[in-house]
């Protein structure tokens, strides 16, 4: 079993900065391919950034240059960093860790932490 706990969300003028913070907890989370996901009000949840346990990342176009996604293996915590907040990044983020199984991947989801960026 994984169990996903994000913090660091808030309230954040546009063009700020925060750091979200995934820790987790259960086997085989080197293995897995981390990411972050979010939900705007009304809207579809969407992939955000990934990181594999090679540590390859990918992004969402509307965040490249933007955020910056991470890990620690030792401490099994996931990190997004993000700069030059927008209005539009204002969302639930979720983190994600897809665990290898014997021929597939199971999904685990923490609770979310709400981003607002607002003047």
């Amino acid at each position: 079993q994984v169990q996903l706990v994000e913090s660091g969300g808030g309230l954040v003028q546009p063009g700020g900065s925060l750091r979200l913070s995934c820790a987790a907890s259960g086997s085989r989370l080197s293995s897995s391919t981390m990411g972050w996901y979010r939900q705007a009000p009304g809207k579809q949840r969407e992939l955000v950034a990934t990181i594999t346990s090679t540590g390859s990342t990918d992004y969402v176009e509307s965040v490249k240059g933007r955020f910056s996604i991470s890990r620690d293996n030792a401490k099994n915590r996931v990190y997004l960093q993000m700069n030059s907040l927008k209005p539009e990044d204002t969302a639930n983020y979720y983190c994600n860790a897809k665990v290898p199984m014997f021929t597939s991947t199971r999904d685990y989801w923490g609770q979310g932490t709400q981003v607002t960026v607002s003047s």
